[in-house]
């Protein structure tokens, strides 16, 4: 099954897809409710992890494949999928503006990964757009190990990059 395929296939039920990401948003802000000033405490900042991971992990891919079908696929706005490319960021947004207003997010265990995840695919893009933009064409010899070995010394050394610049 390819990427392509399960959009199909996910976009002929779209009351499932709805439905998850209409729920979540709704499960944090219930939880909100339910918790109102305890939202640091154990069982409900786990809670708003997992809720957090649940709708960040699709909205960020749903982010970064929009970028890439712009930037490399040369794709029209108009061809957007709401259901799949716009949905799962509009309830990512609405539930981390929502556990923002319940919790620090700081107080959050794995919140610090998401913005790590966001950083390293914002890195890859960029590096994808430099060297698709320059048209640099001579890795065609090159093994396709020492491709990943360099790419990934490059993430390396762009993560190292902006962890030292934000910590200062």
């Amino acid at each position: 099954m390819t990427l392509r395929d399960f959009f199909d296939a996910a976009s002929a039920q779209p009351v499932y897809i709805v439905f998850f990401f209409l729920m979540i948003p709704f499960t944090a802000l219930f939880t909100g409710w339910l918790a109102k000033g305890e939202g640091e405490d154990s069982p409900w900042k786990y809670l708003y992890s997992a809720l957090l991971y649940l709708v960040c992990v699709p909205g960020i891919f749903a982010i970064s494949l929009g970028i890439y079908l712009f930037l490399f696929e040369r794709r029209s706005i108009f061809d957007m999928k709401i259901l799949m490319e716009v949905l799962p960021v509009l309830s990512m947004i609405a539930t981390m503006v929502i556990v923002r207003k319940n919790v620090d997010v700081n107080q959050v265990p794995g919140f610090d990964k998401l913005s790590g995840l966001v950083m390293m695919i914002s890195a890859a893009l960029a590096i994808m757009w430099f060297i698709d933009r320059t048209h640099i064409i001579i890795f065609s010899s090159m093994p396709i190990m020492y491709l990943l070995l360099i790419f990934i010394v490059l993430m390396v050394v762009i993560r190292f990059g902006w962890s030292r610049l934000v910590k200062s």
